[in-house]
């Protein structure tokens, strides 16, 4: 009789973890850029006012002087998509824009807060796609990465 009681509580309480619980919904993730100043790559946090829409395909533009924009493949991350646009003044890469980033909840906002200007920044520092992973956000790091060397595969081939 014991035994049925312990079970049918510790059934229960199983249920209700599993009840509260809360899905990930779809959403949009604001653009976070990052620029170079005079005295070394400078990341910028404060989002876009205007989402952007999933790009299943890189694309690039290319404007004077040598100086090109080509946005990298969106990777499916477990949280959502990240994908990064990348700004190259002949091979110097001089400005890199997240496009996209999991931002669904207010974990993932608080996350990515820090997590995508310091890749932004790790990543202007080296020039390429291999940077540290930042700690807490291993699939946005991961994501990052792999849409950055997209990019950078794109421009190499123009």
């Amino acid at each position: 009789m014991r035994r049925a009681v312990i079970t049918a509580s510790a059934t229960a309480a199983g249920v209700v973890l599993l009840l509260s619980l809360k899905p990930h919904d779809p959403s949009t993730a604001a653009a976070i850029s990052s620029s170079p100043v005079a005295g070394g790559p400078r990341s910028s946090a404060g989002p876009t006012s205007s989402p952007s829409a999933p790009s299943p395909s890189a694309s690039s533009t290319a404007a004077s002087g040598g100086t090109r924009t080509v946005t990298g493949n969106a990777v499916n991350t477990r949280y959502g998509p990240v994908q990064v646009r990348v700004t190259l003044d002949g091979s110097t890469i001089s400005k890199i824009d997240v496009i996209q980033y999991p931002n669904r909840d207010r974990r993932d906002q608080e996350i990515n807060s820090y997590a995508v200007p310091e890749l932004n920044q790790e990543a202007m520092a080296a020039q390429n796609a291999h940077i540290d992973v930042v700690s807490g956000a291993t699939y946005t790091s991961d994501g990052y990465t792999r849409s950055l060397q997209s990019a950078l595969d794109r421009a190499a081939k123009k």
